[in-house]
């Protein structure tokens, strides 16, 4: 019994002795389903590294942005791994407040990352975040209305088929909007949709001075279609709809396409949440034959930040959640239809992805069509898709968001919309001193 005591006493000791040692990382991250069910699996990655342990720190969207840009920016120094977006990884690598991720371990393959989300998140060739799940966005259709309405939906259509089709396929008298698109004010709401529409009609945020182009034709052209197109074809109170009303309205059938992220294709799909779950097809967003699509990129990753004393506990950690072998071990436990989408070229080889997710395909094909290094037609001095990678365009961004709601809405004209976004945009640049 005294051989047993004192047994337990050494195990206890060396265990005790062993906590000290390890090594506590604290991750911030947001608190969608992805995420929370990734720390509901971490007893793979602590099985793998007994030395170190996992602090968390789970929050709403809006309150991480506003706590790691905080944290961030005034070196604070509270996280070691922190989850933002492809907005913020450009600028802050560019202010050197991330580490490259150069030690993501031998069998991380890299180079299986999918190009476009690859280059969202890399600066002068190096990775300063990794992808734990992307998207773009796509069209999203009933092939019912469709069939219906006498038309075939190309799988690359043009934005004048798009118009075609939504006023034919419109029925108000039986609740049914041809197109429901995003209306609600916001840099990542509207202004997420429309810039990534305008890069199909040749406009451009900034031309290579950073002069902003709001009063150029293609600005022009791009918000007339859109005000045009939902006045004829769109829901009524369409200036407050986003992404979660336009969802809501194409899930109970009031929509004959709806143009969003690639990850609604799993919402509107499931028939126990949508009434036409067994009517939608899929087509790349649209283009005009200018070389660009109309879908933007995002992808939600893990960067490690330049002020962390435990670089290299970090990387461990987000070469795990990030990895191929991550992505088995999520299908093991969940299902393949539940691994993150969006970032590993070798997930859209996988055959059993495919039979899960029917709307694979389409959705690779979206991301790959999406450039963030070279996302107009005409050359620009900025990276991003649906956003420009300055940190000035949170407020800017909202503030044109604003205006082009209130145009779509009626309460001022496209004209006066464009004059105002420009006039605020030049106002913003001039501030910043990115021109005189």
């Amino acid at each position: 019994m005294k051989l047993r005591t004192l047994t337990l006493g050494l195990l206890s000791a060396s265990t005790l002795a062993f906590a000290a040692h390890a090594e506590s990382i604290t991750i911030a991250t947001v608190n969608n389903g992805d995420m929370v069910r990734m720390q509901t699996l971490t007893d793979d990655f602590t099985a793998k590294n007994p030395d170190i342990q996992l602090q968390w720190v789970t929050l709403e969207e809006n309150v991480l942005r506003e706590r790691v840009t905080t944290d961030i920016a005034t070196k604070g120094g509270q996280y070691d791994v922190m989850t933002i977006g492809t907005y913020e990884v450009p600028i802050w690598a560019k202010q050197s407040w991330l580490l490259p991720l150069d030690k993501l371990g031998d069998d991380y393959d890299v180079k299986d990352i999918i190009p476009a989300i690859a280059g969202g998140l890399s600066v002068d060739g190096k990775l300063y975040a990794a992808p734990f799940y992307g998207e773009s966005s796509f069209v999203m259709y009933r092939k019912d209305l469709m069939e219906k309405a006498g038309l075939t939906m190309p799988d690359a259509p043009t934005w004048d088929f798009v118009k075609q089709a939504a006023e034919k396929m419109t029925d108000r008298a039986n609740g049914v909007n041809g197109v429901c698109l995003r209306g609600k004010a916001g840099w990542g709401e509207n202004m997420a949709f429309l810039t990534a529409m305008s890069n199909s009609f040749g406009a451009r945020w900034f031309d290579e001075n950073w002069k902003p182009q709001f009063d150029q034709p293609e600005w022009k052209n791009t918000l007339q279609f859109y005000v045009d197109l939902m006045k004829a074809a769109g829901p009524e109170g369409a200036s407050s709809n986003g992404f979660n009303e336009n969802l809501a309205l194409f899930q109970q059938g009031k929509c004959g396409m709806w143009i969003d992220a690639t990850v609604a294709a799993s919402f509107v799909s499931d028939p126990k949440a949508s009434t036409v779950a067994d009517k939608v097809g899929y087509a790349l967003a649209p283009d005009n034959g200018l070389g660009k699509r109309g879908n933007w990129l995002w992808a939600w990753s893990l960067a490690i930040p330049a002020g962390t004393q435990k670089a290299d506990a970090a990387q461990k950690f987000v070469s795990w959640a990030t990895s191929k072998a991550y992505a088995e071990l999520v299908a093991s436990k969940e299902g393949w239809a539940n691994v993150p989408p969006g970032t590993r070229t070798s997930l859209y080889a996988n055959p059993e992805y495919q039979k899960a997710a029917p709307f694979a395909k389409m959705t690779l094909d979206s991301i790959n069509a999406a450039d963030p290094t070279h996302p107009t037609v005409k050359p620009v001095p900025y990276v991003g898709v649906q956003f420009v990678a300055i940190p000035e365009f949170q407020g800017l961004g909202t503030t044109v968001g604003q205006l082009f709601s209130a145009a779509l809405a009626g309460q001022s004209s496209v004209d006066d919309a464009l004059k105002q976004a420009q006039d605020a945009a030049t106002a913003t640049m001039t501030e910043g001193g990115y021109i005189q």
